[in-house]
């Protein structure tokens, strides 16, 4: 009897999703909070509208050169890392064969089982490494121009989230109508983005929808407190 194929499906874009999450969860929170911070102090719209533009602009820079660096830094520690493994692999391989012997013992599996997988594992010496660095340091090789990708989705999700809460300020004249609008649109742009997070990552969506709106909320209050009481 023919059976039907067992087909997985992970979730493979955590990465590209926390810095989506990083990007829009600050390009809501900071924008939001300098424009009604200076809408409660009376600004002109035309100043709220300036500033807000300037931080955008600035913010986005900043968030995609910090997340440019981060995802180096992770390249340059895994390209380290791993000519390291590879040397010990050459200068220590008994040792090595040990470390592989004690990753499956800690899986259960016998000593002797355990080693017959270690002496094999040696004969390929790529594959051995990249044991080592999966499973001994706990290291996944990083994705290709994974520091660009980064620095671009994190740039470009800052953007948009920082337009939500600066739109109204730009449509609408009454500044006060602008501020009230603006914080609606922020709460509902969190709620929206936690529910697509959670459908994303495999988790509930309206919990992780409400999660994200209050946590994007109180963040926004605070930085929202702290502007005014700036301002």
């Amino acid at each position: 009897m023919p059976q039907t194929p067992h087909i997985e499906r992970h979730f493979r874009a955590s990465d590209t999703i926390r810095d989506i999450i990083i990007g829009m969860s600050d390009g809501l929170t900071v924008p939001f909070a300098l424009a009604a911070g200076l809408s409660s102090a009376n600004a002109a719209t035309v100043v709220v509208v300036t500033a807000g533009l300037a931080e955008i602009a600035a913010g986005s820079v900043s968030m995609g050169l910090g997340g440019y660096l981060a995802a180096r830094n992770d390249e340059d520690y895994y390209a380290s890392e791993r000519r390291r493994e590879e040397r010990e692999t050459i200068d220590m391989p008994q040792a090595e064969k040990q470390e592989v012997k004690a990753v499956f013992l800690s899986y259960g599996l016998t000593d002797e089982h355990s080693r017959q997988i270690a002496d094999a594992l040696a004969t390929r010496p790529q594959a051995w490494v990249d044991f080592m660095m999966r499973f001994e340091l706990g290291l996944d090789k990083p994705q290709p121009r994974r520091a660009l990708i980064s620095a671009v989705t994190i740039a470009g999700s800052y953007i948009v989230g920082g337009f939500i809460p600066l739109s109204p300020y730009i449509l609408l004249s009454e500044i006060q109508t602008a501020q009230i609008a603006s914080v609606v649109a922020t709460l509902m742009a969190l709620l929206i983005f936690g529910g697509i997070k959670g459908r994303l990552t495999g988790t509930y969506p309206l919990r992780s929808a409400l999660q994200t709106m209050l946590v994007g909320g109180i963040a926004a209050f605070v930085a929202f407190a702290i502007a005014k009481l700036v301002s």
